[in-house]
């Protein structure tokens, strides 16, 4: 029966009528036709669209950069400041696009054509059959398989040709008419400014309004809003929040995603854009915070960011909703009930600002500006904009931080993500991934929730109990490890000892009793049904009656995690006796306190923490004298986990910055371990744009006494040292004209040293030529500090007195050290004191260290991934400080490095290498000063 079966299947497939020539060559003259069609590797560009002639280093740095997009690498860029590194990104990653764009353009035309001379073969073969009623060998099934192919090609590419002719027809349009966006009826704009005007009205009035137009009362209205919905199961869909993320549904172009550290940087970019030779041509948007984009007055008011989100998020969600109600047995509808959304999230006006941004390039105060002018939201009108946008600018949290690059709409598949300033990319992944939670923000919320649960318990359902029954318990499970108790106020919770101490993920959880519990589960529920939104609501309607607000300090709820700790170490180290570096105080605001309204929200971000595979992080338990001032903070010791997926996605992922060295962290610790093979990852690090003889590095070992220069914590302290380096400055204060910027390890050093030069008379000696200044610990005063320095500095230049410049004394990792242009007479000398390593008692860095001895081989060389780490953590933060000379291609400067250790060539080997191929190793004074005193002779004109 089953061979029977078998015949009847193959007769009837042989009756069927095919469209394919009996030939056999059929399959290969199809497979030539897709072959032909294929998109083949571009050549590299020898030439540039470029704002002017530029350097041949920009041309290699542009040739190279295209060849990684190209090819789909992972590039590691290191251009020195000064060098034109942001034209050279945006004209070599532009003209890529652009000739990507050209490229698929062809490749549709190519694929329209196979199509219609497939469709005359197909009438041919068609005919030849009826002709001759022969049957075609059984080989049409690889022709059929390779058609196929070419047709859902060429399916695609018309969807996305027809989506891009539309678009660029819309926006030509725009163009030509610049018409304004004003265009809704009269009574629709009356409706509008009623509600404007309506929102800040006495609550009596509005009750009035309510209860003579048929609306929900007030309090009523906000009580739906504070309780959650039904929470059905685990399982089931978000159709709500699908509905949203597909509410704009426009298909995504090939882009390129911009990504650095601050608004104030992508806000350069941009204008680099506009200056740039696809200024004018380029769709491009900038993303940004609420904070920076909200033009909601009422909004923006807040103090919080946490509450400017909140409160956004909530007025968002504010739709006209219609209520059934029973009237004599029957269902009828009640009116609409307004509730107070945000007048600028309306989709006709954003639509309308997407149009307008995209056909001009702007930064964000200009979107600002657009939006105000429309009367639509930037920070919402900016994301519509991203689907259609060629070049997107973006802040590292929004593309690290994986829910939020959803949220936001952003789709990395086949697409360009550039990241800008990387040098610290790697501490900045474990500052967004690591969670801080102190004890007063555990028992807030604790507080708050239980009082919510107790409010509405016979209004919610089993599921949303259950759940947060669970959480409740998570909070109770977290005081109790900390040493509190639930029911007494956090800051009358007496602790007794000081204690640290670092556990695995597994041990903490087994010790709090949540090891049985699904974190995944509560998670998703928190997600779900935004109980942390619903809390706030319910503490800012019943705050004064209900609720108290813990007040706890403001430095305590806006810092987590590694960064801080790597911040800490190398900008503020503590005296140990092993370490090298000392903690510094940061400056506090002066509103040393801040209400933190509904700490929820937070305390989820550390229990989705707690889901991260046990290897790949620890908690930290810092129990202090007050539980208030205690604290649980996750550590994140591996951020490849949360970067793989951008490296996945990603067609090619380049990292760029002016000081890149050392690399090999880079390579190691977030591309090898993502799984990138090596010979995917392609480094690249071009010299400067001046000339050898415009810069003198030295590496000096010792000082004029002939004493050798030892800044390791068991010498530095030594008056000896003290004085040895005092008269190394003298020397350079009388040699080098115009500013001199020297760096110290820490505050704390820096201070010692001076008291030290203060008494024994070197502090004056070197204000004979130099006026002295000292970077101040409070970030508001250094501005101040740096308009003075560059005054004295010009005026010293210009005039005929004995002062022939100014003397600024620095730390690493402060302000002065990143980010601060001392070009030209600003920054004649840098002077680099001792090597600063961070404290090597530290237990997170301790952890950090045991953490890449177990999972990380070892060097060639033989030494460890930790002690590796140890060291680049030291020379990525020198490598930032000496970077602050030789600004642009007309500058000069000389950089002295002091100490014996310098000297090594593993150490020079880390510095930045248009440095370390120019170093000078000195181990006597006296050649160094012949030498600095001989390159400013040569630099003064005659």
């Amino acid at each position: 029966m089953e061979e029977e079966f078998d015949d009847i299947d193959d007769e009837v497939l042989l009756s069927l009528p095919l469209d394919y020539p009996q030939s056999s060559s059929v399959g290969a003259e199809t497979a030539d036709t897709v072959d032909a069609v294929t998109e083949a590797p571009a050549s590299i560009p020898n030439q540039f669209p470029f704002p002017f002639t530029p350097y041949d280093i920009q041309v290699g740095f542009m040739r190279e950069l295209y060849r990684t997009l190209e090819e789909g690498k992972i590039g590691i860029f290191e251009s020195p400041t000064g060098t034109g590194k942001s034209l050279s990104l945006i004209c070599g990653a532009l003209t890529w696009l652009r000739d990507f764009e050209e490229r698929q353009q062809k490749e549709l035309e190519q694929l329209l054509q196979v199509e219609e001379g497939q469709r005359s073969c197909k009438d041919n073969s068609t005919s030849e059959k009826s002709r001759t009623g022969s049957v075609p060998e059984l080989d049409w099934i690889t022709a059929f398989a390779q058609k196929q192919e070419l047709v859902e090609r060429s399916k695609d590419m018309k969807v996305e040709q027809e989506m891009r002719l539309k678009r660029e027809a819309r926006l030509q349009e725009i163009r030509k008419n610049a018409r304004p966006v004003g265009n809704k009826g009269k009574r629709k704009r009356e409706s509008d400014e009623f509600e404007e005007l309506f929102k800040d009205a006495s609550k009596e009035l509005r009750d009035a309004y309510a209860a003579e137009t048929g609306h929900a009362s007030l309090e009523d209205a906000d009580d739906e809003k504070i309780v959650v919905d039904e929470y059905f199961s685990d399982e089931e869909k978000n159709s709500n929040a699908d509905a949203e993320k597909d509410e704009v549904g426009e298909e995504h172009v090939t882009k390129i995603y911009y990504c650095s550290r601050t608004h104030s940087q992508l806000a350069q970019f941009v204008r680099e854009v506009q200056k740039s030779p696809f200024g004018n041509d380029t769709r491009t948007v900038s993303l940004g915070s609420r904070q920076n984009m909200c033009i909601n007055e009422t909004v923006k008011q807040l103090k919080s960011l946490t509450l400017i989100n909140d409160r956004c998020l909530e007025m968002q969600k504010n739709k006209q909703k219609v209520e059934q109600k029973e009237k004599d047995g029957e269902s009828v509808a009640k009116r609409k009930k307004t509730v107070g959304g945000c007048p600028f999230y309306k989709q006709e006006l954003l639509y309308d600002f997407r149009d307008k941004v995209l056909v001009e390039v702007k930064d964000i105060e200009q979107l600002v500006s657009v939006g105000r002018q429309v009367k639509a939201c930037p920070y919402y009108g900016t994301r519509y904009a991203i689907p259609g946008a060629q070049l997107v600018a973006l802040p590292y949290n929004t593309l690290l931080h994986k829910s939020t690059r959803e949220a936001s709409g952003i789709k990395l598949r086949g697409n360009i993500v550039i990241i800008d300033e990387a040098h610290n990319l790697l501490e900045t992944i474990n500052n967004v991934h690591s969670v801080e939670v102190t004890g007063a923000q555990i028992m807030c919320a604790h507080s708050q929730l239980s009082q919510y649960k107790e409010r509405y318990k016979t209004r919610l359902k089993a599921k949303n109990l259950m759940y947060i029954k669970q959480i409740l318990f998570s909070l109770a499970s977290f005081v109790k490890c900390l040493g509190g108790k639930i029911g007494i106020a956090a800051d009358k919770q007496n602790l007794g000892k000081s204690d640290t101490r670092l556990q695995t993920i597994n041990d903490f959880l087994f010790c709090t009793q949540m090891d049985n519990m699904n974190l995944f589960k509560v998670m998703r529920y928190c997600a779900r049904s935004q109980i942390s939104r619903k809390l706030h609501g319910f503490v800012e309607k019943y705050q004064p009656s209900l609720v108290p607000v813990v007040e706890i300090r403001k430095e305590e709820t806006t810092t987590s995690g590694l960064s801080k700790f790597l911040k800490g170490i190398i900008t503020k180290p503590t005296d140990t006796p092993d370490g090298n570096t000392a903690e510094v105080e940061h400056s506090r605001s002066d509103d040393s306190s801040s209400s933190f309204t509904s700490p929820l929200m937070h305390i989820e971000g550390f229990l989705e923490a707690l889901t991260n595979a046990d290897k790949d992080g620890r908690i930290v338990v810092n129990k202090q004298n007050l539980l208030s001032h205690s604290s649980l903070k996750f550590l994140m010791l591996n951020p490849s986990v949360h970067f793989t997926s951008i490296l996945q996605d990603a067609r090619a992922v380049v990292v760029a910055g002016g000081t890149m060295q050392p690399v090999s962290e880079f390579k190691e610790q977030l591309f090898v371990s993502a799984g990138i093979q090596p010979d995917r990852i392609l480094e690249y690090s071009c010299g400067h744009v001046v000339s050898a003889d415009q810069l003198l590095p030295i590496c000096l070992g010792r000082g004029p006494s002939g004493v050798e220069l030892d800044f390791t914590y068991q010498s530095r302290d030594s008056s000896e040292m003290l004085d040895e380096l005092g008269r190394v400055l003298c020397n350079v204060c009388t040699l080098v004209p115009g500013g001199v910027v020297c760096f110290f390890p820490s505050y704390d050093y820096e201070r010692r040293v001076h008291e030290h030069w203060e008494k024994t008379g070197f502090l004056t000696r070197m204000g004979a030529k130099k006026r002295i200044f000292r970077e101040p610990k409070k970030a508001s005063q250094a501005d101040q500090v740096l308009s003075e320095y560059s005054k004295c500095v010009h005026r010293s230049r210009s005039g005929s007195g004995q002062i022939t410049g100014s003397l600024l004394m620095c730390v690493v990792g402060g302000k002065m050290s990143e980010g601060i242009n001392f070009s030209d007479d600003l920054g004649r000398c840098v002077v680099m004191v001792g090597l600063p390593y961070p404290n090597i008692r530290s237990p997170e860095l301790k952890e950090k260290m045991d953490y890449l001895n177990m999972h990380m081989s070892k060097s060639p060389d033989g030494r460890l991934p930790g002690q590796i780490h140890y060291e680049n953590l030291c020379m990525k933060a020198v490598n930032q400080s000496i970077g602050r000379a030789i600004r642009h291609k007309g500058d000069y400067a000389t950089i002295l490095l002091l100490d014996h250790r310098y000297l090594k060539p593993s150490i020079i080997s880390k510095l930045p290498g248009w440095i370390s191929t120019q170093v000078q190793r000195m181990d006597k004074f006296g050649p160094a000063y012949a030498a600095v005193r001989k390159f400013f002779i040569n630099k003064t004109p005659a």
